[in-house]
């Protein structure tokens, strides 16, 4: 009797059988049990991660590149990215024309001071807010949230009127004031931010701590503040950066003597080009491009070493303030 026939069958049908699980397990690792899981997912993932990426650091990889080229290589259109001869030059004249110890100190002061003072005010109003048994409030709430929706430009002729008859112009109360009022610089989005936070504690703990006789304000300091740390980080850091970045608060308020970072930047062309100042032309001088670009990475320098140390923190915040629902 011949077998061979019966033999080559099975030699086949174990060939399949191994063929199967090798291409069920290519499917697994390329495809994965989920959507997500597999290796083609991932690759997706990975190429649209790179893309945004690249999106967000080009305009700082093309400040440090244009702050590193010499006048010969910011002329010469062939040199995009990488500089022939790196220069320290720009970095240098941007120190000295921003006077940058002096304007560091005084941005430092307005973002330090207020961003504070809103981390505490803000949190009381939006604990107030959220817990207490205030009347009208919903009214309140609603012309908080109005205070966020009217722009700045709209009320900057009459702050600036009272603050010129108080004699607070060019000063750090411009700033400080209306932050000690709840109404800094976004002031209302931070109320809410708070407001949003006490509103999911359980009321549990203020049961609790009423029991054993705490009042409205122990409770605050002693419960309630101490676990609104991830949200007075989150308001403190956006509170810090938008106080660091902003122009045209200080443009206004804040024309001379104490000036931040953002107005010497303003004012760093007619530093490095005297006689052009009062001029009309408006042209700008493509020799100090890269100067500019050198007194823009100082400038934003002291935020993004802060975030390098604190972003753990301050994305584990965002989650539990809620502000990503």
């Amino acid at each position: 009797m011949n077998t061979e026939p019966w033999v080559q069958r099975a030699r086949n049908y174990a060939a399949g059988f191994l063929w199967s699980r090798k291409a069920q397990k290519y499917k697994m690792v390329m495809l994965g049990r989920n959507l997500s899981d597999g290796l083609l997912a991932k690759m997706v993932i990975y190429v649209l991660l790179s893309i945004v990426a690249y999106l967000y650091l080009q305009p700082l990889l093309y400040m440090i590149s244009t702050m590193l080229k010499t006048v010969s290589d910011l002329l010469d259109p062939s040199v995009k990215w990488i500089p022939r001869v790196v220069t320290w030059e720009n970095l240098s004249k941007a120190y000295k024309g921003l006077q940058y110890p002096e304007a560091l100190r005084n941005t430092a002061l307005i973002a330090l001071s207020c961003s504070i003072v809103q981390v505490l005010i803000c949190s009381m109003t939006g604990y107030a807010l959220a817990r207490l048994a205030v009347p009208f409030k919903g009214l309140i709430t609603a012309l908080v949230l109005l205070t966020f929706l009217i722009p700045p430009q709209v009320i900057i002729i009459p702050l600036y009127v009272i603050f010129s008859k108080l004699g607070l112009l060019n000063t750090l109360f411009v700033f400080l004031v209306p932050a000690i009022f709840g109404q800094g610089l976004k002031g209302a989005l931070f109320i809410l931010i708070f407001r949003q936070f006490f509103r999911a504690q359980p009321p549990s703990l203020e049961e609790a701590a009423k029991l054993d006789g705490a009042s409205a304000a122990r409770l605050y300091f002693r419960i309630m503040l101490p676990l609104a740390q991830s949200a007075c980080l989150v308001v403190f850091l956006f509170s810090f950066i938008w106080y660091w970045n902003m122009y045209y608060e200080p443009s206004m308020f804040l024309a001379k003597g104490f000036t931040p970072l953002s107005i010497r930047l303003d004012q760093l062309e007619d530093v490095l080009n005297p006689s052009l100042l009062g001029s009309k032309d408006l042209v700008s001088n493509p020799v100090n491009e890269g100067t500019k670009m050198g007194a823009a990475f100082l400038i934003i320098l002291p935020p993004l070493v802060i975030f390098m140390f604190l972003q753990r923190w301050f994305i584990t915040g965002i989650e539990r303030t809620g502000i990503v629902e």
